[in-house]
């Protein structure tokens, strides 16, 4: 494990004033980003200065920012001594995937801390990430999405369900006819567990959810022209309000598909090459938000089979097409259910935008990241926010692909028992007001990219597809 040095407030109290002049290097935005570079010259022994003198000229940073961003810079730089060392080497898959989730780890818990958080509490996590397992990290992680996504449920509740039909109450009056055979192929336990009755809703629009969600919330998300200069930038995700860093902004919407069916992924085997809206998870499982769309205007009995319009930018290319009919000639996915994985979602669900996030141009930095969340099915209550349904049976998955989880994540041994459904949302990595959500595509460089892709960090697309 990485070995982070811990700063402590006692470490401030040096004996420089501010009669020098600050050098602009030194200077920091009304923010602190992670990741940008601190430009702090540690070797010339100023952090101290610097420091002490940014806290006078710029209140609106807190000790616990800088704290946080001096501890993401030396994190960044030990990775990349660490992905040169002949040991890891040989898995920078594995050590992208460590690098990935110690970020998440330090902005989910820097956000669970909240305004009333204080040096002791930062310096407590910088502590426990220095010393604790990818393992625990990963654990926390989830703990702290899920915290946030719980709090998001009770709100859609507030806003959609009927005085009568309280936060996860019982009593629910169903809306859609209950159907034999709609397990969700997590074993086979009772129909009705994994498919409760959904409850009456208000007859509210989706853009009338999503405004009320910004009431409660704080904010919300908008899909309008991107304004990124580039012809092939079409449509953009923008957040609508503010959030602090490490807040789950958005849900990746979709039909997950494990490897066990890859074949079904529609166009396969050259599945990307009409559908800009699938990504893929570290462990395998492939997520198309094609079918989604832009979502509805109510909550439905949804199983994903049916592909929403959607605009590509690959729709005009000639070579593409060409392409296209060469591999169907070879190969066409195969075609079947699988099984009814039909679920009650909740279509009107105004963080479920995700797809539409484009990637950073060339000198930006991405403003969010994917984070993988594992939803525990057994949380019948909040099944209906979460806009994925499995393709398949997951019980195969696990047997056949219990091992595929290349020494990281969940393995067979884990111990937890409870079936999830495999996602992605995207968390912020700054703070976020009213601005495009940019996000790291992170393209393979195995294939030709498109004119408009510009690598944000060279080595970790090479690390992540290695």
């Amino acid at each position: 494990m990485i070995s982070l040095p811990c700063i402590k407030p006692s470490s401030f109290r040096c004996g420089a004033t501010l009669n020098s002049t600050v050098p602009r290097s030194y200077e920091f935005t009304p923010y602190v980003e992670p990741f940008l570079s601190l430009v702090i010259h540690f070797k010339h022994k100023r952090l101290c200065f610097a420091l002490k003198a940014h806290l006078i000229l710029n209140r609106s940073v807190s000790f616990i920012q800088l704290l946080m961003a001096f501890m993401f810079q030396k994190f960044q730089e030990a990775v990349k001594t660490l992905a040169k060392r002949p040991t890891l080497s040989r898995d920078p898959r594995q050590l992208q995937f460590e690098a990935d989730i110690h970020r998440l780890f330090l902005y989910l818990s820097y956000n669970h801390l909240g305004k009333s958080a204080n040096e002791a509490d930062a310096e407590e996590i910088i502590e426990m990430a220095s010393k604790a397992s990818i393992a625990d990290q990963q654990m926390q992680v989830q703990e702290n999405v899920h915290s946030q996504i719980k709090i998001f449920c009770a709100f859609m509740d507030e806003i959609l369900l009927s005085n009568e039909n309280t936060v996860n109450g019982n009593q629910l009056a169903s809306t859609v006819p209950r159907r034999s055979g709609l397990s969700f192929a997590v074993g086979r336990s009772d129909p009705a567990h994994d498919n409760p009755a959904a409850p009456q809703t208000r007859l509210l629009s989706q853009v009338e959810v999503s405004q009320k969600l910004k009431d409660q919330l704080g904010y919300t998300l908008d899909v309008k022209p991107s304004q990124i200069p580039h012809k092939d930038a079409g449509q953009g995700l923008f957040l609508d309000g503010t959030v602090d860093i490490g807040a789950v902004v958005a849900f990746y919407p979709g039909v997950v598909y494990s490897p066990a069916y890859y074949r079904y992924i529609p166009g396969y085997p050259k599945v990307d090459a009409r559908n800009p809206y699938l990504i893929t998870r570290y462990d395998g499982n492939v997520i198309n938000a094609q079918p989604w769309g832009l979502g509805g205007d109510n909550r439905e009995l949804w199983n994903g089979r049916k592909t929403r319009e959607m605009k590509s930018d690959v729709e005009g290319d000639e070579s593409v097409r060409g392409s296209d009919r060469f591999w169907k000639l070879l190969s066409k996915p195969l075609e079947g259910n699988q099984g009814d994985n039909s679920q009650v979602i909740e279509r009107r669900n105004p963080l479920a935008l995700a797809h539409f996030a484009n990637h950073p141009p060339k000198g930006v930095l991405p403003n969010v990241m994917i984070c993988p969340y594992d939803f525990p099915l057994t949380e019948n209550n909040m099944r209906v926010y979460i806009p994925n349904v499995f393709f398949g049976d997951a019980e195969v998955n696990m047997r056949r692909f219990g091992s595929f989880w290349f020494k990281s994540g969940q393995s067979k041994n884990s111990g937890s028992h409870v079936p999830t459904l495999k996602t992605l949302g995207l968390v912020a990595t700054r703070t976020l007001q009213d601005e495009e959500l940019l996000l790291n595509y992170r393209l393979s460089n195995a294939k030709r990219r498109p004119e408009w892709y510009a690598p944000v960090d060279e080595e970790e697309d090479r690390r992540r597809w290695s």
